[in-house]
């Protein structure tokens, strides 16, 4: 199972884990925003970087997720960390978090003993961590990704069984496991989940930007309030909008439309929303 899709969907929206993980506290979260970084002058790329959105002496985390063994990672790490760091105007405190799926999949390469002792390194065994339970943001999608499958249902089956108020949160759950489960289409495993008739509408999501819209496109008609409903849905799920979704919603009819923001609870992809 490639793991690195996951990871950084799951630091990206609960930043608050990877801090936590990295032994530092978890309630600076929200001073945080995650990102892939390339020093191109190297042909270097850092898969994550946690980087303060503010000038303060938070310190930059510095993310890496190693489910194969690989004896060069620790010698490409640090040059990328070294290198990342002697580019920033300021010297700024650093943290490396390394994943591992249990502790036999590291690698230590010879002259890097000491670097691993260092206290801004955090090694992590998944395994351990699969028992343990923490009240941090996205703790059980951690357990979530590291636990075997049978038992990864089992969770997501109870974390469904809560109240959704999110869909980003049910589409997280559903994309880990289909990555658990690649021979499974997403609506076998919405059935094993039972979350097959959960209707979008329900959720908080789309409810707060249902509200929004009509409040905004009350004056403007139907049309307008269910095209301002969907735009916001596609903007909060796949981010800024190219032109033809854009034309697209322009010359829609509102029974279309609203079609359409029912579609997209089930679909992959911004295309995918307009097959129907």
């Amino acid at each position: 199972m490639k793991t690195d899709t996951l990871f950084h969907e799951l630091f990206r929206q609960w930043p608050a884990l990877a801090l936590d993980l990295a032994g530092l506290d978890p309630g600076r979260a929200e001073h945080y925003r995650f990102r892939s970084e390339e020093l191109k002058q190297a042909a270097f790329r850092l898969d994550g970087v946690l980087a303060p959105i503010e000038d303060n002496d938070d310190p930059y985390v510095f993310i890496e997720a190693q489910f194969q063994p690989d004896d060069t990672l620790y010698r490409r790490l640090f040059a990328e960390i070294f290198l990342y760091l002697q580019r920033l105007a300021h010297p700024r405190e650093w943290r490396a978090l390394v994943l591992y799926p249990s502790a036999g999949t590291e690698r230590i390469p010879r002259g890097y003993a000491n670097l691993l002792s260092l206290p801004e390194v955090q090694r992590v065994d998944l395994s351990v961590l699969s028992g343990q339970d923490s009240e941090t943001p996205g703790w059980d999608l951690l357990r979530l990704i590291i636990d075997d499958t049978d038992v990864a249902l089992a969770r997501a089956a109870g974390m469904i069984q809560r109240p959704i108020q999110d869909l980003e949160l049910l589409n997280f759950i559903e994309t880990v496991l289909i990555y658990k489960l690649p021979r499974s289409s997403r609506e076998e495993i919405q059935a094993m989940l039972g979350i097959t008739d959960i209707d979008l509408k329900q959720t908080r999501f789309y409810q707060e930007v249902l509200a929004e819209g009509r409040q905004e496109g009350r004056q403007e008609g139907r049309q307008m309030g269910e095209a301002l409903v969907l735009r916001r849905l596609l903007i909060r799920r796949f981010g800024p909008l190219p032109e033809w979704v854009e034309q697209r919603i322009r010359q829609a009819p509102p029974e279309q439309l609203e079609a359409w923001a029912e579609h997209l609870l089930d679909a992959e992809s911004l295309p995918a929303v307009f097959e129907t």
